[in-house]
C-alpha cells in the first residue's frame, strides 16, 4: 500500500537478485530522510488496538514490554516510521533493552515496498551496535536475533545490498531452525526471503520464482501453529496473492478484518485477496475502514506528524486508490468518483514536481467518468497545468471518447492527435509511473482505445477491432500490481464491440478470459449474459444473470452493456 502500495500499493520495483528504487521511493526517502521519521521525544506516543501478539524480551518493564510489541506489529503492519518510534521509546524506558535497539536497526532496513535509504544506513548500523553491545544481558535467543540482524548492516552505504540480503536471510534460516517454535523467527525468515525478489514471486504463467515455495511453506507452518500472527498473515497475502490460487489466502484475509484494529494497512490488506476473488464489494469497504482508521490517527490530514512518512505518502493513498478501483469494478459510481477526488485532493500540487511518478493518480476523477460515461462532465474538467502531461494526455483521451459519443468526430480526432503527440515525447517514456509501468505504455493503451472508437464511429469494424486487440496486449504486458496500472479491463470494450458487430463467439470468449481474470466482475458478466442469449444459449444465460445480479448488488447505474 501497495507505494507506495500505495497502494498500492503501490510502490514495488520487481527484480530476479537485486532491485532498485523506483522515482517515487526515491523521492519520499529523499524527503523523509530514509524511514527515520521522528524521535520518540518529538511528541506523545499513545498505545494503539493492535491485538495481543506478544513476543517475549529480557525486560522488567512491563511498559517496555508493551511498546516493544507495538513496534513488531507496526512493522509487521509496514508502518516502519512509527514502529521506531515505538522501539525507541521502549529503549527510553530501558536502556538495557537489547531488543530494542535490535527493533530499531529491523525497521530501518529494506522490506518489499522499499529499499534501504543510504540516509538509514548508519542509524541502523548504530542501533544494531547499540544491541550488539547489550547482547550480554540479553537470551541466547535474542542474541542469535541480533547476530542475524548483524549480516544486514554496514557503517556506510554500499553500492550493492545483494549479498548483505542474501546473508541476512541465511542467518534467519538458520536462526529459525535453531529454535523452530519461535513463530517470529519463521515470520521474518520468510519476510527476508520476500525482500530477496520483493514482487516477484510468481512467474506470468503462475510459476513459483526462486525462494517462492519457501516462503509460502514457512508461512503456512506459522499459520497452522499461530492462526492469528499478524506477520504471517500480512506476509502470505502477498506471496500469494499473484499467483493463480488466491482463494486460498482468504482465511488470512477474514483474520486481518479485524486482528489488528489500529493498524491502517492491515485492516486494508484482505482487499488484496478480495480484489482477486471476485469480492469487490468487500474490498471496498475493507478500504474504507482503513482509510477511517488511518484518518483517525491523524494520517492524510493536518495532524499528521509525518505528513512526508512513507507511510502517509503510499500506504494511505494506496487504500483510496484501492477503494476507487473496487468501487468501479462493483458499479459504484458515486463512491469512484467521490475516492478519486478524495486521492487527487491529498497531493498537493508541488508534490507532483518533487514526486513525478505521483501524476500517476491524477488523471483518477477522468478514469471514473470515462467508466461510467460521464461525458458532459468530462467536457467540463478544466485543462490540467501544463508541466502534468501525463494527466494532460489523459484528459485528451477523456475528451475525445467524449466527443466521439456527441458525434463530433472532427474535435475527437483533434484530441486524438494530441494524446499521440504526448505519448510520443521522450518525457513520457522516462516517466516511471507509482504502479510502475512507462506513462507513455498507458497513454499507449487509452490512444488504441479512442482509435477504436473513432473507427466503430467510421464504420472501420476491422480497425476498431485490431486497435483493442492492441490495448489488451498492451495491458496483458503489464506488471502484476493491486490496483491494476490500468484502471479497468480493455476487454470489456472488445467483447462490447465483438458484439455489435456480430461476433457473438468471439465475444462470449473475450467475456470468459476476463473472468478467469477479475471473478465475477459485473461488467463482464453483463456481457456474458447478452452473448449466451444472443446465441439462444438461455438456460446457461439465466444462470449468469443471477451471478450478475449479486455482483450488482450495491451498484448505482444500469448497465446496458459492458462500457459505457
Amino acid at each position: 500500500m501497495n507505494r507506495t502500495t500505495f497502494f498500492l500499493s503501490l510502490l514495488i520495483t520487481f527484480g530476479l537478485s537485486e532491485w532498485t528504487a523506483t522515482p517515487l521511493q526515491k523521492a519520499i526517502a529523499c524527503e523523509s530522510g530514509g524511514h527515520y521519521q521522528t524521535e520518540a521525544g518529538d511528541r506523545k506516543l499513545p498505545f494503539l488496538n493492535l491485538g495481543s501478539h506478544n513476543h517475549q524480551i529480557s525486560t522488567n518493564n512491563p511498559i517496555t514490554q508493551r511498546y516493544f510489541n507495538q513496534g513488531l506489529i507496526l512493522a509487521y503492519g509496514f508502518n516502519h516510521a512509527e514502529a521506531e518510534r515505538s522501539f525507541r521509546e521502549a529503549a527510553r524506558l530501558d536502556p538495557d533493552c537489547a531488543m530494542c535497539y535490535w527493533g530499531i536497526a529491523l525497521v530501518l532496513g529494506p522490506n518489499i515496498n522499499a529499499p534501504m535509504d543510504d540516509a538509514a544506513v548508519p542509524k541502523a548500523y548504530t542501533a544494531l551496535q547499540k544491541a550488539q553491545n547489550l547482547a550480554p544481558k540479553a537470551s541466547p535467543t535474542e542474541q542469535a536475533y541480533i547476530q542475524a540482524l548483524a549480516k544486514r548492516y554496514t557503517p556506510q552505504p554500499v553500492k550493492d545490498r545483494t549479498s548483505l540480503d542474501r546473508d541476512y536471510a541465511k542467518a534467519m534460516r538458520e536462526l529459525y531452525q535453531r529454535y523452530p517454535n519461535d513463530l517470529d523467527a519463521a515470520t521474518l525468515y520468510a519476510e527476508a526471503l520476500m525482500d530477496l525478489t520483493p514482487w516477484n514471486f510468481w512467474t506470468k504463467d503462475g510459476q513459483p520464482t526462486t525462494y517462492t515455495n519457501e516462503i509460502v511453506s514457512t508461512l503456512e507452518s506459522v499459520l497452522q501453529r499461530h492462526p492469528n500472527h499478524p506477520g504471517a498473515n500480512h506476509y502470505y497475502i502477498h506471496a500469494v496473492e499473484a499467483s493463480q490460487t488466491p482463494e486460498r489466502a482468504i482465511p488470512s484475509a477474514q483474520r486481518l478484518e479485524t486482528l489488528v484494529p489500529d493498524a491502517g494497512h492491515l485492516v486494508h490488506m484482505p482487499s488484496h485477496v478480495y480484489w482477486r476473488v471476485g469480492r469487490y464489494y468487500d474490498a471496498a469497504r475493507i478500504n474504507e475502514r482503513a482509510i477511517r482508521v488511518d484518518e483517525t490517527h491523524g494520517v492524510g490530514g493536518t495532524r499528521d506528524q509525518n505528513v512526508h512518512s512513507y507511510y502517509a505518502l503510499a500506504y494511505y493513498p494506496h487504500n483510496i486508490h484501492f477503494l476507487f478501483a473496487a468501487a468501479q469494478m462493483s458499479g459504484r459510481s458515486t463512491l469512484a468518483l467521490e475516492a478519486a477526488r478524495k486521492l487527487v485532493a491529498k497531493i498537493p500540487d508541488r508534490a507532483y514536481q518533487d514526486v513525478p511518478a505521483l501524476e500517476d493518480f491524477k488523471p483518477m476523477p477522468l478514469f471514473a467518468l470515462v467508466r461510467f460515461g460521464k461525458w458532459q462532465e468530462i467536457l467540463q474538467e478544466p485543462q490540467p497545468r501544463s508541466e502534468l502531461q501525463y494527466t494532460t494526455g489523459m484528459w485528451h483521451w477523456a475528451r475525445g471518447l467524449a466527443y466521439v459519443r456527441r458525434g463530433n468526430l472532427d474535435q475527437a480526432k483533434s484530441e486524438y492527435a494530441q494524446l499521440r503527440k504526448i505519448a510520443q515525447t521522450d518525457a513520457m517514456k522516462e516517466l516511471t509511473l507509482a504502479s510502475f509501468p512507462q506513462a507513455s505504455t498507458l497513454l499507449d493503451i487509452a490512444s488504441h482505445v479512442l482509435a477504436s472508437e473513432l473507427a466503430q464511429a467510421q464504420g472501420q469494424t476491422n480497425e476498431a477491432i485490431a486497435q483493442l486487440k492492441k490495448a489488451v496486449s498492451i495491458q496483458d504486458s503489464l506488471s502484476y500490481i493491486e490496483p491494476p496500472s490500468w484502471y479497468y479491463p480493455v476487454r470489456h470494450n472488445l467483447g462490447y464491440t465483438l458484439l455489435n458487430v456480430g461476433q457473438i463467439q468471439e465475444a462470449e470468449a473475450v467475456y470468459r478470459e476476463d473472468l478467469k481474470q477479475y471473478p465475477h466482475n459485473g461488467w463482464s458478466l453483463f456481457g456474458l449474459v447478452q452473448s449466451l442469449q444472443a446465441q439462444g444459449k438461455t438456460k446457461e444465460a439465466q444462470m449468469i444473470q443471477q451471478q450478475f445480479a449479486a455482483a450488482w448488488k450495491y451498484a448505482d447505474v444500469k448497465l446496458t452493456a459492458s462500457q459505457f
